[in-house]
């Protein structure tokens, strides 16, 4: 699908974030393992986290949602159900590196398959550790899906220095470890998203100047009764087309504002951006909040690549705030990026360039010679079938100076369902 973006005169509204694809995922894994009910509310409609949702039907839980209300009857560690064909994944990183660490500690013998974007990205960083913990576990030229998984004859305990900061191998070593006797240690020395040690309630204490967060099987799994928040990720393409756009105010509701996700609003702060929080609250274990947005005049920024876990998702729309920075913005640290959907490092180096930017890409990075004035010439954007990349660029096309289009729009889907419906609606042209 082709999605024409115009450009906006300025932008205004109330919209409310999708539910947290990050919580949904999590929220639905931690039920399955659980021994009680648990009925989870605002769960995510987009296209990852029900690929979750699929998967535990084929493991054998019961899962019932109806409308955005998931009920999921746990089954405990040792309830799953060996499935009659392959859990399918779709596109989902979130959804096969966390199951994966949770049916090869629990010995279920299935494969595991993805798309062909989900079929290129590395799994070696999980298979390795899990191997070390006793699993049955092994993917095409051992390191990229489909995954093998078989039965193992108990899951012993690790002490594992995380390599990057990542947490989906962080969570996925976690799960693995709540099926073993004695206590799995993993030890994190960046701070990646916490989610899967708050929603577990697991054991954490400062270790060096990281952290040491532990896993057994004496873990008691809680019930995931809750309303998930609104998605910070999804929220950072508004507090950037907010930002970037004169003369415009947009209030996002119930927004997830856990500290381990918030890279982006900080950096956003720094470089000036104009916010106002409201209506602080909890939901579950995860705190949430109102943000108001209004149009600033940013600042250019070097950022510090220690950001870089916290706000991975968010680089490719802060890219675009730099576009519009008075002066040079420098991110280094960040070749994570080029393990994502899609290289999302030469991705975003692509669209910015499509769009007159002037940048200079580097192996770990970009530098961006922003421009207040800047204005983005039209152009049709390659979205790659990334929504991350999609959505970027039409945030971009928002500051243009006439019509542009952006290809396989319909990927948004993947994460912010409404996100072409919410933006033709802000538009003040």
């Amino acid at each position: 699908m082709i999605q024409k973006t115009e450009p906006a005169g300025s932008l205004a509204g109330t919209i409310q974030m999708p539910p947290d694809k990050s919580i949904s995922h999590r929220a639905a894994m931690f039920a399955a393992i659980s021994s009680e009910i648990s009925i989870i509310d605002n769960y995510s409609s987009a296209a990852d986290p029900q690929s979750t949702l699929s998967c535990l039907r084929q493991l054998g839980v019961s899962v019932q949602q109806t409308g955005n209300r998931v009920e999921i009857k746990g089954v405990g560690r040792d309830g799953f159900k060996k499935p009659d064909s392959p859990l399918n994944c779709g596109n989902s990183g979130t959804t096969m590196r966390l199951l994966a660490g949770i049916v090869s500690a629990a010995g279920i013998e299935c494969e595991m398959v993805g798309d062909d974007s989900l079929s290129s990205r590395t799994m070696k960083r999980i298979i390795e550790p899990l191997k070390q913990m006793g699993a049955s576990i092994d993917g095409r030229d051992h390191e990229f899906a489909p995954l093998k998984i078989g039965l193992n004859s108990g899951i012993k305990p690790i002490r594992y220095p995380l390599p990057i900061a990542s947490a989906q191998l962080k969570s996925c070593v976690l799960l693995a470890g709540l099926f073993g006797e004695k206590p799995t240690e993993v030890v994190e020395t960046v701070q990646s998203r916490d989610h899967t040690e708050r929603l577990l309630n697991l054991k954490s204490e400062a270790y060096g100047s990281g952290k040491l967060i532990q896993s057994s099987r004496s873990d008691v799994i809680p019930a995931q009764s809750y309303a998930v928040p609104g998605d910070f990720s999804a929220a950072a393409f508004w507090l950037v087309a907010s930002s970037i756009n004169p003369e415009s105010k947009l209030s996002l509701k119930h927004v997830g504002m856990n500290p381990s996700r918030t890279g982006a609003f900080h950096i956003l702060e720094e470089m000036g951006a104009n916010f106002e929080i409201s209506n602080s609250t909890f939901a579950g274990k995860e705190p949430v909040a109102d943000l108001t947005i209004t149009s600033a005049n940013l600042n250019p920024i070097n950022l510090d690549p220690k950001l870089i876990p916290n706000c991975i998702d968010e680089l490719p729309v802060l890219m675009v705030a730099m576009c519009f920075a008075d002066g040079k913005s420098v991110i280094s640290g960040a070749e994570e990026l080029r393990h994502k959907e899609t290289d999302r490092l030469s991705a975003m180096a692509e669209i910015l360039t499509a769009s007159g930017a002037e940048i200079e890409l580097k192996k770990d990075g970009m530098v961006i010679y922003g421009d207040p004035q800047f204005t983005p010439r039209p152009a049709r954007f390659k979205s790659h079938h990334d929504h991350r990349m999609a959505m970027a660029a039409a945030v971009l096309a928002t500051r243009g100076s006439g019509l542009s289009e952006v290809e396989d729009a319909e990927c948004t889907a993947i994460s912010y369902p409404d996100f072409w419906t919410h933006l033709h609606q802000l538009i003040q042209s």
